[in-house]
């Protein structure tokens, strides 16, 4: 019986380094026998169904010998994936940044085994003034007002070694990626 999963890519394709095109990510991931293999924008995003359960060290071996250099991988169940998504409040957006500051970033922290507990949030340095955070197995949600968001954990925690064991995408994508799953 053959699963459905996620992988999820950290730091890549960002500003011009450690490019991972979509097509040759794809490639890497049939190489190592999985099938119905879909990449999502080309932000380290992809589902794909295999018949054997695979780690985040399998995928990550194949990536880094496929494009010459390291990258930190999360495979997700697609079960978990979807568990994730559904449990973003359905108010929950991602508008898009205005000049003004209006509007809302919501995101999906999505952890790696290492800081997957619930007291992540405090680790974070939560904000329950400006920001909504909740921790989900595997995840952490976090919506804040687009006028707070300096404010916000997420923004003190960039360059730490705490935000080097997470990978952060918007709910549209976390949306997005269950939908794939099916």
């Amino acid at each position: 019986m053959s699963d459905r999963y996620a992988v999820l890519l950290r730091g890549v394709n960002i500003g011009g380094r450690n490019k991972v095109p979509k097509i040759e990510f794809q490639r890497a991931l049939e190489g190592l026998g999985f099938s119905d293999v879909f990449v999502y924008i080309n932000s380290g995003n992809a589902v794909f169904t295999s018949a054997t359960t695979p780690s985040n060290g399998l995928v990550r071996e194949a990536l880094a010998s496929h494009f010459g250099f390291a990258i930190p991988a999360l495979v997700l169940p697609g079960a978990k994936v979807k568990a994730i998504a559904e449990a973003i409040p359905s108010h929950w957006r991602n508008d898009r940044p205005m000049p003004d500051k209006s509007g809302y970033q919501s995101n999906v922290l999505y952890l790696f085994d290492e800081i997957d507990t619930p007291d992540v949030i405090e680790k974070l340095g939560h904000r329950p003034e400006f920001e909504t955070l909740t921790y989900v197995e595997g995840a952490v949600l976090q919506s804040i007002a687009r006028q707070h968001q300096a404010k916000g954990s997420l923004a003190k925690v960039i360059g730490t070694a705490l935000y080097s064991q997470m990978t952060v995408r918007n709910v549209n994508t976390a949306r997005k990626l269950a939908e794939l799953i099916n």
